[in-house]
């Protein structure tokens, strides 16, 4: 489940941006980028937990620590892409 709403929180993200270039509203895109991020996270959370619950504890060794990373390093360019239109429209408008 994780790995669909990644793949929405990425095509939502990708069309926040094609909005800002095309001159169109991009806010409600950005909200929707944001907020699959954040479910694919939640998914991710949940997951983890399905994982301790049944005391998998190969599972968790083998995949938390990358995942780790990853959800770090891919939330943090999930905002600060969705978030780059607003900083355009505020340089633009100086």
């Amino acid at each position: 489940m994780w790995l669909i709403l990644g793949l929405i929180a990425i095509a939502a993200t990708f069309i926040n941006l094609f909005m800002y270039k095309a001159g169109k509203d991009y806010k409600l895109a950005m909200a929707v980028g944001l907020s699959f991020t954040a479910l694919t996270l939640c998914s991710e959370y949940s997951l983890v937990s399905d994982w301790v619950k049944v005391e998998d504890w190969s599972a968790l060794l083998d995949v938390v620590p990358t995942m780790e990373r990853a959800l770090w390093f891919l939330t943090i360019v999930s905002i600060l892409l969705n978030i780059t239109p607003i900083f355009l429209e505020l340089k633009n408008k100086k």
